[in-house]
């Protein structure tokens, strides 16, 4: 051969064949897919709505799917927005609320219930900082007959 011809090396006997191969590509498809599965799980919650504060809008016994990100701080929700945030009283317990204002200078939303005779929200315990932000409701699964995805506009009417 001459100069201008490139040789790749040939397999030794200590090179993995073809077999070698195959359980390599399996393995990292394999982590591949546990990271999907492990990131997919930090962004969907499924959250049951308890009590009226959301009525009409959403009713006791609504089920939704809550769309938060995997990694960094929560994405700033536009007024309007429903939205899950952790309750500032009882961190383990999440609150669905609508946007009512951002404010992007002290990091913190006023969040609302949609009826406001039966919401506990910003006009009870004040702003609450986008980093308790859970993530956008975005689909109610449940019940049947109620299901379908988001926006909600506050006007909302029962079925």
């Amino acid at each position: 051969m001459g100069p201008d011809v490139a040789t790749l090396p040939s397999a030794g006997p200590g090179t993995p064949g073809r077999r070698g191969r195959r359980r390599t590509d399996a393995a990292g498809l394999l982590v591949v897919a546990c990271g999907a599965v492990l990131l997919v799980g930090r962004c969907l919650h499924r959250v049951e709505v308890v009590g009226h504060s959301m009525a009409p809008t959403f009713l006791a016994g609504d089920r939704l799917v809550v769309l938060g990100r995997p990694v960094g701080p929560p994405a700033w929700p536009a007024v309007g927005e429903v939205v899950a945030v952790a309750d500032p009283r009882v961190p383990s317990r999440t609150l669905v609320k609508r946007v009512a204002h951002v404010d992007r200078v002290a990091g913190t939303l006023e969040v609302r219930g949609d009826d406001p005779a039966a919401s506990t929200d910003s006009r009870t315990f004040g702003p609450v900082p986008r980093a308790s932000v859970v993530g956008r409701v975005v689909y109610r699964y449940a019940p049947s007959g109620r299901t379908g995805p988001g926006p909600w506009p506050t006007g909302y009417d029962r079925p």
